[in-house]
């Protein structure tokens, strides 16, 4: 009994110490309320022994449900009378006195206190319970006879996931037919709605008796017309987003039928008379099939009255004889046969001998050294060899224009002259010997034979480099990377996609081509420099990269995030506008993948169009390549379009692609009509976005099918337009001549114009051993002022890798690693003396280092 006189006061006395002054009032009203929250009942309403129940609030505005879109609060707000005092109770907890906003005012009605409350929620507080329960929250209002509560609010984070369940798939039918499209949207909070487009304009139901939508988000088409060939597309919105499927094209078509037999035709001089039929009741449409059957009917007009003379003995003579030749000729012609195929099987079988040991590589490319200058290093190494000293200088030849000038003081001090024990072997048998060392491992098994994407090399303790021609792809091995007396045979080699399967989830792409070098496990004392290009712009608040690397049991771990700490040394990148330049100790096979982090996400497509350099028919075919922005794709679009008998008909173009779930559409336009129609049944054709986004389908491409309508017709005239929805686009002026026009042949590089894949030695390195020893040793130490790698980092505009640099036993060699694998074989020489001269400045005189000299 004692116990209830307390909690019908609880109330008023929170009331009566809220009104106190100062915070120690509002500290008390807080405490009295939970106290009295934990002793109601689970009622709506509590009212006082022997008070009116008509004086209990009453809430004229209680909390609705609401969602949380990205990072914006919500408000939610009851109002109740006659009440003294609101508050609201979230999952159990009484929110802060201080965090509701109150509002007194009378109803004119009754004369009665109103009084009205409201709160904010944001979304860090729904996500500190998410996935324990549901967040909700609750009104509490008091009056002089009691309590009430208001229903409960759930607060939800609102979303719309980007992939749908399942996507609607192209279809063709036959006319008359009915075709279901299914359409399961994207999980989302609050459900999405769906809605569907044809050619993109919305699909209403209301307006066509022949479409209808299921509950299950399908679309209906009871019967299917010749209008209804279209691309559909499968749009679902809740407030948070937009997603759209991928489109799929319906092409409805028809099949052919035959119209009635003609009359018969008068009977002619050889007694028969004929009748025909036409396949157009209804005509093949659309690529129906056409008619079965002849369309020609031919009979005898006169029955037996026409009479018929037996061949003569004559005649039969002749036909035994003609079909005796015939039968002598098939012998001959077998016979014939049998013999080329003896022969030729000999000769395969020889070819094939004797290419064993070549067709997995090809012979290292090494410039050979000229008779006028022994000083030159060019001497192959090779395992299993002689051993022999080499005597002279380590400097490489320098033409005039790229003669090194440093200071000449205390900066750089002076080395002798060095000895060099080199292992050497007859270049004609290297190949070979290479081969056959390596063909009893495993990992080599593995690797394409092609020459074009491959590279390979002996290599000690002077370094050198790799090269695949034409796709920016290189292997740095800076000198004493390898240990002295070691002599390493690395391979560098460039990945078909479909050959390596690399697992992306989520918002995943992959931004580079996938690279090996090795063979794996090699001992490196210092960083090899693994550069290729890239097609992402890079923006720290757009993307999260990584570097990927495939371990030995086949699964591709992440060894780096660009833009954090390096987790370990082992690994650096330097990322460019175009290009990433990996520093790895360890060999293997690499991979650079992105994931975005907004939808202003965007990869660079490289978009090239071609067409046949010859058009012996009147149709003519424009394929649009949509590649990804790396010149190792673009090699092998070019190979592919040679093979084709392609050629290139404009300039290629650079587009933008963004993360919006947006596909990509191409269209042609402003074709002159009286010399050539396009078959394309559509207005556009489209690309679906997560073919591209992925970036492991290189090859993608749209064809657009014209035909001229006079064989004489050779000047084409059109435009194409290739854009993103709601994004990026661009549009090519296509003018040219199909039967001459070669002017874009130049954007095509020769084979002829590669360098040579393999370089060991000094001929890899643009800057001469000596000096590149005498800037280590200059400037590794602290120098005076700042003159040290500190100051020459900063003039080359890499002093955000300062601490990767400091991390190495020589900061300087990483600097001067970097310049040579992102200046050769271009670089000027003369810019980087003139940053070493900058640190060294105080030195007066400069000298250039001359033949003599090395």
């Amino acid at each position: 009994m004692g116990a209830r006189p307390r909690r019908r006061r609880a109330p008023a006395a929170a009331a009566a110490a809220a009104a106190a002054p100062g915070p120690l009032g509002a500290l008390l009203a807080a405490t009295l309320l939970a106290a009295a929250g934990a002793q109601q009942s689970a009622t709506v309403a509590n009212p006082v022994s022997g008070a009116s129940p008509d004086l209990l609030p009453h809430f004229q505005l209680e909390p609705k449900d609401v969602y949380i879109v990205k990072n914006k609060a919500v408000s939610l707000a009851c109002r109740a009378t006659p009440a003294t005092q609101i508050y609201f109770k979230c999952n159990g907890e009484w929110v802060h006195q201080g965090d509701h906003i109150t509002q007194h005012s009378t109803d004119r009605g009754t004369g009665l206190p109103v009084m009205e409350v409201r709160i904010e929620v944001t979304r860090q507080q729904v996500e500190k319970i998410f996935g324990l329960e549901e967040y909700w929250c609750q009104c509490v209002a008091w009056s002089s006879s009691g309590t009430t509560k208001s229903q409960k609010a759930f607060v939800r984070i609102a979303y719309l996931r980007k992939n749908f369940e399942q996507e609607p798939t192209a279809r063709e039918v036959s006319i008359e037919q009915g075709v279901v499209l299914p359409c399961r949207p994207p999980e989302g909070i609050p459900p999405a709605e769906v809605e569907w487009l044809r050619n993109e304009e919305l699909v209403d139901p209301a307006l066509d008796a022949n479409v209808y939508v299921t509950p299950e988000h399908s679309l209906v088409l009871r019967q299917a017309r010749l209008a209804d060939s279209a691309n559909y597309t499968c749009v679902a919105k809740n407030i948070v987003a937009r997603r759209r499927s991928a489109s799929a094209a319906i092409t409805v078509y028809v099949d052919g039928a035959w119209s009635e037999w003609s009359k018969w035709s008068v009977c002619g001089a050889e007694c028969t008379h004929w009748r025909s039929r036409e396949c157009s009741e209804p005509a093949p449409r659309n690529g129906g099939q056409g008619c079965h059957g002849p369309e020609l009917d031919t009979r005898n007009c006169t029955s037996e009255l026409c009479s018929h003379a037996a061949p003569g003995a004559e005649d039969v003579a002749l036909y035994v004889g003609l079909v005796a030749v015939a039968v002598c000729l098939v012998l001959l012609l077998l016979v014939g046969v049998l013999v080329y195929c003896r022969k030729k099987g000999g000769l395969d079988a020889d070819v094939a001998d004797s290419s064993i040991l070549t067709a997995g590589f090809q012979p290292v490319s090494i410039k050979p050294s000229k008779a006028d200058n022994p000083s030159l290093l060019t001497i192959q190494p090779d395992l299993g060899t002689a051993t022999m000293t080499y005597q002279g200088s380590l400097c490489p030849r320098q033409d005039g224009p790229a003669k090194l000038q440093l200071p000449n003081g205390h900066l750089l001090s002076p080395l002798g002259a060095g000895r060099h024990t080199l292992h050497h072997s007859s270049p004609a048998a290297e190949g070979a010997d290479f081969v056959a060392r390596l063909s009893t491992q495993s990992y080599f098994r593995s690797l394409p034979r092609g020459t074009t994407n491959m590279a390979y090399g002996t290599f000690n303790f002077l370094g050198g480099r790799l090269m695949i021609p034409n796709t920016g792809i290189s292997l740095l091995i800076p000198p004493d990377a390898i240990p002295r007396g070691k002599i390493y045979e690395v391979y560098l080699t460039l990945h078909k996609q479909e050959e390596v399967r690399l697992p992306l989830a989520g918002c995943q792409t992959l931004l580079s081509p996938i690279v090996s070098c090795g063979p794996p496990g090699v001992l490196l004392t210092r960083p090899a420099i693994l550069a290729m290009g890239h097609c992402v712009e890079a923006s720290a608040e757009n993307w999260s990269i990584r570097l990927k690397k495939q371990s030995c049991e086949g699964t591709w771990e992440d060894v780096l995030q660009l833009g954090s700490e390096p987790c370990t040394e082992l690994y650096y990148c330097q990322l460019e506008a175009q290009a990433c330049y990996i520093f790895t100790e360890q060999l293997g096979r690499f991979a650079l993948v992105g994931e975005s982090l907004s939808m202003a996400a965007s990869k660079r497509l490289k978009l090239v169009l071609f067409a046949p350099a010859a058009c012996p028919s009147l149709e003519y075919n424009i394929r649009v390549y949509c590649l990804s922005d790396t010149q190792d794709v673009l090699k092998e679009v070019i190979q592919l379009e040679k093979q084709l008998g392609g050629q290139l008909i404009g300039a290629p173009r650079v587009l933008h692609f963004k993360d919006s779930y947006h596909n990509l559409r191409l269209s042609i336009h402003d074709m002159p009509s009286s010399l050539w129609k396009s078959k394309l049944l559509a207005s556009y054709q489209e690309i679906p976005f997560y073919h591209i986004w992925s970036g492991l389908q290189p090859f993608l491409h749209c064809t657009f099918t014209l035909e001229r309508l006079s064989p004489s017709t050779c000047e084409l005239a059109c435009k194409i337009w290739v854009w993103q929805v709601e994004g990026d686009g661009q549009s090519f002026t296509v003018n040219f001549n199909i039967a001459k026009d070669t002017r874009f042949s130049d954007w095509l590089v020769p084979d002829s114009e590669v360098g040579a894949p393999a370089l060991v030695g000094p001929s890899a390195f643009k800057i001469p051993f000596l000096i590149r020893q005498k800037i280590i040793s200059s400037l590794d130490p602290p120098g005076t002022r700042g003159a040290d790698w500190r100051m020459l980092a900063q003039k080359l505009n890499l002093d955000s890798h300062l601490s990767f640099f400091a991390s190495k036993p020589s900061p300087t060699a990483m600097i001067l690693n970097l310049w040579e694998a992102r200046h050769f074989p271009n670089g000027n020489l003369s810019q980087l003396a003139a940053a070493v001269a900058e640190v060294g400045k105080q030195d007066g005189a400069l000298f250039t280092v001359s033949e003599a000299e090395c």
